[in-house]
């Protein structure tokens, strides 16, 4: 009797669970947020098994009647026009209602990495008081992603929407900041800003588990990372709690700063990144642009770990639809955290204010070795966006060359229009040739446009 009397209590508990359950929604839904504009944008959440709601959406007038699915999960794909708001959105289920206020249509971007893209005006800029004082724009708007780890994939994220204010800015990542700022001021629309970063990360924590699954050469690389005090070097715990959540919500695209913590993996860093950017790709189901910084040059120890690091970031850039900004003359080899974050922001947007939106003409990127020739003794060497190449010195100091033996030497070398001649008197018959190849190398080598040329190896 005491056994089918506990039964029952619970069946009608389980019942009463069931017929009172409310509709929830996920946390990057909230009053003041921003949705992708002139996009199929996925709206989804949870509710009973079974239960009706409606949505209404208010930009357009619309209502859309569905039923929560058996496994207590319902989505809707909605149309949302250009940008504009302040719009509400309703959510109505059987037992609760949630309403969404002050929503704004426009452009969406994910900012991600280690500590410099988690550095805020709090943490330490330039003319951080300055910045702050005029940080009022209340079209631009902020999530911060809670700092989670998980050892699965994840449905939700702790975090809130708010309004770019002199009291929210100061503890926003300041590059992101930066980026939504030149945005709006070339494009006036509303700017929405995820941020998912956390210091002293690691890129392999970013990446998908199927992916170390699939690469096994990548899950031997990720045992080289050393541990440190700030965050996990497990792979994929970080990808699990702060980012797969995100995967369904619509956005333009991806801003990233990280590599710091790579260096002892350096040699396999552009394998590394560019398969974990396919892979965001794929979660998300299209080919977002995706625009990183390179690391600053510092003393990272080893001679030739950062610089390694940087050059596989350039390499990187072989992948369609990046960008990658370089921050050699805009940093001081004694920070690894450069206090500059606005020509960092304002350098990223200019490469979506070009590649993405067409609203530039001009040059957005620094001098990038293409190839190198041998006429003799002597190497010419060719760039991309090298238009008004020259340098700041009176003589190009950072160019070596090396034979068939691999030992680089000092090397001459002059500007002709949009390319350098290279010559050592150490190499008879070069055969490699790098530029600025240490981990301390700050920049020397411009175009027309005051862009930095980013160090290579042609080896």
């Amino acid at each position: 009797m005491k056994y089918r009397l506990l039964l029952i209590l619970s069946l009608t508990a389980c019942s009463f669970q069931f017929l009172f359950a409310k509709i929830e929604l996920p946390t990057i839904f909230s009053s003041n947020m921003v949705l992708q504009r002139n996009a199929e944008v996925t709206l989804w959440g949870w509710g009973a098994p079974g239960e009706e709601l409606t949505i209404m959406t208010g930009w357009d007038g619309k209502e859309y009647d569905l039923k929560t699915a058996t496994d207590a999960k319902w989505h809707l794909i909605v149309n949302t026009p250009d940008a504009g708001g302040p719009f509400e959105m309703g959510f109505t289920g059987a037992s609760n209602e949630i309403s969404l206020k002050n929503i704004l249509i426009g452009e969406v971007w994910l900012c991600s990495g280690q500590s410099n893209m988690e550095w805020s005006a709090h943490s330490g800029i330039d003319n951080a008081a300055i910045e702050i004082k005029n940080a009022d724009h209340p079209t631009i708007r902020f999530f911060s992603v809670t700092k989670r780890t998980a050892e699965h994939p994840q449905d939700n994220v702790s975090g809130y929407w708010d309004i770019c204010t002199p009291r929210s800015m100061p503890d926003f990542s300041a590059v992101a900041y930066f980026f939504a700022r030149r945005l709006q001021d070339e494009m006036n629309i509303p700017i929405g800003l995820i941020d998912a970063s956390w210091g002293a990360s690691c890129a392999e924590v970013w990446t998908p588990g199927k992916v170390f699954e699939t690469h096994p050469d990548l899950r031997e690389s990720a045992k080289k990372i050393r541990p440190n005090q700030w965050v996990t070097v497990e792979p994929s715990t970080l990808y699990n709690g702060m980012i797969a959540p995100l995967t369904f919500f619509k956005i333009a695209g991806t801003l990233w700063y990280q590599g710091e913590s790579n260096t002892a993996n350096a040699g396999n860093y552009r394998n590394l990144f560019t398969t974990m950017i396919g892979s965001w790709r794929q979660a998300w189901g299209y080919d977002f642009p995706f625009y990183y910084v390179q690391i600053a040059p510092y003393n990272y120890g080893n001679p030739e770990e950062g610089v390694r690091v940087r050059d596989e970031q350039r390499r990187a850039m072989e992948l369609p639809n990046t960008g990658m900004v370089v921050t050699s003359d805009i940093c001081t080899i004694d920070d690894i955290h450069p206090q500059n974050k606005q020509d960092v922001g304002i350098r990223l947007a200019n490469i979506a204010l070009k590649q993405r939106y067409n609203r530039m003409d001009t040059e957005v990127f620094g001098p990038l070795f293409r190839e190198m020739k041998t006429n003799g003794s002597k190497v010419t060497v060719f760039f991309d966006h090298a238009t008004g190449l020259t340098s700041r010195g009176k003589e190009i100091t950072q160019f070596e060359l090396a034979g068939s033996d691999g030992k680089f030497h000092p090397a001459k070398a002059t500007i002709q229009a949009d390319r350098v001649i290279v010559s050592s008197d150490q190499v008879a018959d070069p055969k490699h040739v790098r530029f600025a190849w240490s981990n301390t190398a700050l920049a020397k080598l411009f175009n027309g446009a005051g862009l930095p040329a980013s160090s290579f190896t042609s080896d």
